[in-house]
């Protein structure tokens, strides 16, 4: 005896139908969404490392949004006996699951890192600028851009419940759950292998997609003589490659006009002795950023940082490059002076230097010991110049005082800080991602500042200090006390920190 399925079963059925179907529709857009992870990311340039790219691309984005209908749409299918109703919540869940994975991706093509709760801050950080500088109208075009996206998986979902019948005829399941299954578990099985090797092209995209945890296995290879721990540490003491040696500089073409009229001194101690406070010269009250770091392990690399605008590790890099905080300002007419009894870093520098007692009027940067600061910053403002002087190289800490005549609106600073605002008080306008890593401290942007001493990355944030040591390792210190701080690694803020230091390396 033949028993037909009963209305209820029936419907259940056609439901569970489409909901896989539907979900396969969505799958197939996040992979499209997904590609801004991968095209804001370095190429692994390995043949593995592609390999490995596809398969977790497709793997990893597959299965997280699969994941999200299992959770959030097929208990309606079995809860809700209303097909409409169960059409309509699917479709706000997909609408506003990719528009969340949509906003994730364009924040990690500009900051480097993901929505999480461990960059909460950050994230506040961004929305609190992005806020001030949308208008009213962009919002409500956003708004719009969304609810036409909704309409769009409405539409996608009556179409699809329209022809679910004719698409169950396609016996397509087995082949496509096979080939997602196959990706998802052949990318975490090359991760395992990748991370025994410490194989970089692999590692290095640990971090290019959302709510992804790799598989790495070192603690069971381990335990069945299949890797050795100590020599896998020693190994990954030689993955940190701290020499760049192909950079693009500037990022892009710097346009903008500078004020020729102005006149401005700038004066970076070379040294950490008798440092003075000048706080009040010659009657005159300076401003003061208490927080200033000096972080470049060399006097060449301080140099270099305070010219350009980046941190040491590229100096090798800008062997034949033009600083724009000089070449900017001459390019415009007015003069530029460097003075300096220590040799400078580049031989594309020598043409600018010129002896202290070169009193011209505009530009003067000066590289000087402590004794000859505050004899020459009397003087300079007796010439009616504003003047910017930095101090604290060489300290242990390389903590010291940013003093100025300038109206510094930050708290915490650094030398790569120094090009930018120099720029930005001559009236050049151009955005400094352009030309450096450091803000201009007129209208910083950051609360945070990343550099490098030595083969060290070094990340200031939230009064902590975090030095990233070539080893992988690295340490939390208190900037106020210099304590060592029990805080975890805000994983997100130090690839943010990353990417920014980046920015201008083409090794990838």
């Amino acid at each position: 005896m033949i028993l037909a399925e009963s209305p209820r079963r029936q419907r259940v059925t056609k439901l569970v139908n489409w909901g896989h179907w539907f979900a396969l529709a969505n799958i197939v857009i996040a992979i499209v969404i997904a590609s801004i992870f991968v095209f804001s990311s370095p190429m692994p340039g390995t043949g593995v490392g592609t390999l490995y790219l596809l398969a977790n691309w497709f793997g990893h984005i597959g299965f997280m949004t699969f994941f999200g209908f299992v959770i959030f749409i097929l208990p309606l299918c079995y809860l809700v006996s209303n097909q409409r109703i169960i059409k309509l919540s699917a479709s706000i869940i997909a609408a506003v699951g990719l528009a969340l994975l949509a906003f994730d991706a364009l924040l990690f093509n500009r900051t480097g890192f993901h929505i999480s709760f461990h960059a909460a801050d950050l994230l506040r950080d961004e929305a609190q600028s992005t806020m001030a500088i949308e208008s009213w109208q962009q919002w409500s075009f956003l708004f719009l851009l969304f609810i036409v996206w909704l309409g769009f998986q409405l539409v996608l979902a009556n179409a699809i419940w329209k022809r679910v019948e004719r698409f169950s005829r396609h016996k397509v399941g087995i082949p496509v759950t096979t080939f997602f299954v196959s990706c998802f578990v052949t990318s975490h099985a090359i991760h395992v292998w990748a991370d025994a090797r410490l194989y970089q092209p692999i590692i290095k995209q640990d971090n290019m997609f959302p709510l992804s945890y790799p598989a790495t296995a070192k603690t069971t290879m381990s335990r069945y003589g299949l890797l050795d721990l100590a020599a896998y540490e020693e190994r990954k003491q030689l993955q940190f490659n701290p020499d760049i040696h192909n950079i693009t500089y500037p990022a892009e073409p710097v346009y903008c006009s500078v004020e020729t009229n102005r006149n401005l001194t700038v004066i970076v101690q070379t040294d950490s002795e008798h440092a003075v406070d000048l706080t009040n010269i010659n009657g005159i009250t300076l401003n003061k950023v208490s927080n200033y770091y000096s972080t470049a392990s060399s006097i060449e690399g301080l140099m270099t940082s305070t010219l350009f605008g980046v941190p040491e590790i590229y100096q090798d890099a800008l062997a034949q490059k033009r600083p724009v905080l000089l070449a900017l300002p001459l390019g415009s007419g007015m003069p530029v002076s460097i003075h300096s009894d220590e040799a400078l870093p580049l031989p594309q520098l020598s043409g600018y230097l010129q002896p202290i007692t070169n009193n011209h009027q505009g530009l003067h940067i000066a590289f000087m010991p402590s004794k000859n600061v505050e004899s020459y910053v009397k003087s300079t403002l007796i010439r009616k110049h504003d003047i910017i002087v930095a101090t604290g190289f060489g300290d242990k800490e390389g903590k010291g005082s940013l003093y100025s005549t300038l109206e510094l609106n930050a708290t915490i600073a650094s030398t790569e800080d120094l090009a930018p605002t120099i720029l930005g008080a001559l009236g050049c306008n151009a955005p400094s991602t352009y030309y450096s890593t450091g803000q201009n401290l007129l209208s910083p942007s950051r609360a945070w500042l990343v550099s490098t001493s030595g083969e060290r990355i070094v990340v200031f944030h939230d009064g902590k200090r975090t030095d990233v040591l070539s080893n992988g390792s690295y340490e939390i210190n208190d900037m106020t006390t210099g304590k060592r701080s029990k805080d975890a690694l805000n994983v997100d803020l130090l690839s943010q920190a990353i990417k920014h230091l980046s920015r201008f390396s083409t090794q990838n």
